[in-house]
């Protein structure tokens, strides 16, 4: 699929073997025309805009590329979300699996219910973190800030976000 839009997704889980649910989705996306090029580390993240009890998320960013135009990539994510068991809930519930397009290209998407870059991207430590690994010197086309330097801003919080080093899929769930 050399030649594809470069893409990043974003990629979290807050139930059950929240590394197994991203392991997973990382070998169904070339099923769908996604051909995954980099993955970050897994981060452990505060659940945002959620009750604490929630749980601790996993995160992680991926970069790919597609031949999919940006509605139909939608469309593919959606998809393998439903396939781990994700349903249509409101967006600041738990979830099995939850895929994010953060960017497509350089090209700006403002479609019903897809807008690209990710509105939210460049104000969340746990988006920033893992895209840090990939692409530190990426700017926000508002800011003109990187990542790294956006990242720095936002790491004074009091929320977690920790490099996983340890796979779950050893311990109980």
């Amino acid at each position: 699929m050399k030649g594809g839009t470069d893409i990043y997704l974003g990629l979290g889980s807050n139930m059950g073997d929240r590394e197994a649910h991203i392991r997973w989705c990382l070998g169904e996306l070339p099923r769908k025309g996604i051909r995954v090029t980099q993955i970050s580390q897994i981060y452990e993240t505060s659940p945002v805009g959620m009750h604490p009890e929630a749980g601790l998320f996993l995160n992680a960013v991926c970069r790919c590329e597609t031949l999919l135009a940006p509605l139909t990539l939608l469309q593919a994510v959606k998809s393998i979300e439903r396939d781990r068991g994700r349903f249509v809930s409101d967006s600041y519930s738990s979830r099995v699996l939850d895929i994010d397009i953060l960017l497509y290209g350089d090209y700006e998407v403002n479609v019903g219910e897809l807008t690209i870059p990710h509105p939210r991207m460049f104000s969340r430590a746990f988006v920033l973190a893992p895209l840090a690994d990939l692409a530190p010197c990426l700017e926000d086309p508002v800011t003109k800030l990187t990542v790294r330097q956006t990242l720095v801003g936002l790491s004074s919080g009091p929320d977690t976000i920790r490099r996983r080093e340890t796979s779950e899929s050893t311990e109980g769930s």
